[in-house]
């Protein structure tokens, strides 16, 4: 819909079914799918780098503590955003109306080939690096079990939501209580580890501490996705929100405090596999083996939310643009947007390739979706502050607190994460930057079309 309710040229040459999304999700599925996609690898990767930036324990439960009060910032914006335009499209939406249909494709195109299958293959190759350690494949374990993920993930939720939300659900229960145990066994079987100051104190750095806290954090601005299927929105949006990002720093704030316990500051920084070595100290390689088992189990539900949101972008850009008119389908019987999800795999299948020439598959799709995810996360605060002054008169059942202060800090953030993401990464962020240029000519290719019709 163009921003005064007409439908757009583009629109009209559309051919879609009728069907559209409806609200089936209540707002503890919302907060499951959150959680889900928030707690995932990052929280047994990055607490071994904050405490080696941080300087000091006091400073790395600030700086986790810091996290979680910047993503409740930015979730406060995006709660204004989604309550008022709430759509299958997220963020798509938001940016169509804010800055144009030139802008929104080359959000949905990044999304479609960069950003959330970059993010599902991430998520998957940990899946399969961990799978690997307790049951071996062969020389290629790790792309075969994160092929094998994906494929699984994406039937299930081809299946319909139903069964798609039921998965996310348990999956993220088990999650939590996995974490849970971890931090019992780290307060309540180990002693306290000696005081000793990191070999890295002398060059402490709070501001990449903080990026690897963020990193952890990244993932709650996808229930902007499930706005239009969420019961109730104007009272759920913000309340899901709030309670997912309240839970994860929770959780984050106390596993970070067993790490210190059992090991101490220098014993984080110095390990390569933090909850591994903490539950090592507390049950010898039982304890171990269990914490693989665990991350499997975490990644795996990462990236099934991951799916789940990201072909409701996908099935926006059918609904718009007619050479992606295929995946503009919603089948009501599912209540699933079955073909975005077969083409969201089959582009994921693809990257896992990539993934696996390089032979550093983690490491190739972090740096091929940072860059791209922090400029779009930029502008979607932008657009709270164009839509403010172009669409004055819309009904917002809620509005940011202390504006414009609180939106303003959102985009300091993320203009510095987009700076960080392009200063520390390398190959794999030109490759990115180059895919969602490749989508320049198409964007050409598609107003061609609808000239010639």
């Amino acid at each position: 819909m163009s921003r005064s309710g007409e439908r757009t040229p583009w629109q009209d040459s559309v051919n879609t079914e009728a069907a559209v999304p409806r609200p089936s999700l209540a707002w503890t599925d919302a907060v499951a799918l959150i959680i889900g996609i928030v707690i995932g690898a990052g929280i047994f990767e990055t607490p071994a780098l904050v405490a080696a930036n941080a300087g000091s324990e006091m400073m790395l439960l600030l700086t986790w503590l810091a996290g979680g009060v910047i993503s409740i910032v930015g979730a406060l914006c995006y709660g204004e955003l989604a309550t008022t335009y709430p759509s299958v499209g997220g963020v798509y939406d938001y940016l169509k109306r804010a800055f144009g249909h030139n802008v929104a494709f080359l959000f949905a195109w990044a999304r479609m080939t960069v950003i959330q299958t970059g993010s599902i293959v991430l998520l998957a190759f940990v899946f399969g690096d961990y799978m690997a350690q307790l049951i071996p494949l062969g020389a290629f374990s790790a792309s075969i079990y994160a092929a094998l993920a994906i494929l699984l993930l994406t039937l299930i939720n081809v299946i319909g939501l139903q069964v798609g939300k039921q998965t996310q659900n348990w999956l993220t229960i088990a999650k939590v209580l996995g974490l849970l145990l971890v931090v019992g066994a780290g307060l309540l079987f180990t002693t306290p580890a000696a005081t000793q100051v990191p070999a890295t104190a002398a060059s402490s750095n709070w501001g990449l501490a903080m990026l690897f806290v963020l990193l952890s954090f990244g993932g709650w601005n996808e229930a902007a996705y499930i706005s239009a299927e969420i019961h109730n929105v104007k009272r759920n949006m913000v309340r899901s929100l709030l309670w997912s990002i309240g839970i994860i720093t929770v959780i984050y704030l106390l596993i970070n405090l067993a790490f210190l316990h059992g090991l101490g500051l220098a014993g984080m920084s110095e390990s390569k596999a933090v909850a591994a070595d903490l539950l090592r100290v507390s049950f010898g390689n039982p304890g171990a083996l269990f914490v693989s088992f665990l991350i499997a189990i975490a990644t795996l539900g990462a990236t099934n939310a991951t799916i789940f949101t990201g072909a409701r972008t996908n099935f926006a850009l059918g609904q718009d643009f007619s050479l992606f008119q295929f995946i503009g389908r919603w089948q009501t019987r599912k209540s699933s947007p079955v073909p975005a999800f077969l083409l969201q795999g089959a582009i994921a299948l693809g990257l896992v390739l990539l993934g696996t020439i390089t032979r550093k598959g983690f490491e190739t799709m972090v740096e091929f979706t940072a860059p791209i995810f922090w400029f779009f996360f930029l502008l979607t605060g932008i657009s709270l502050f164009v839509l403010r002054q172009r669409d004055p008169e819309r009904s917002r059942p809620f509005q940011v607190p202390l504006y414009p202060i609180t939106p303003l800090v959102f985009c300091l953030v993320c203009a510095y994460l987009l700076y960080s993401s392009l200063a520390y990464t390398g190959l794999g962020a030109i490759v990115g930057i180059a895919m969602v240029a490749l989508g320049i000519p198409v964007l050409l290719w598609e107003r061609q079309r609808q000239r010639r019709t």
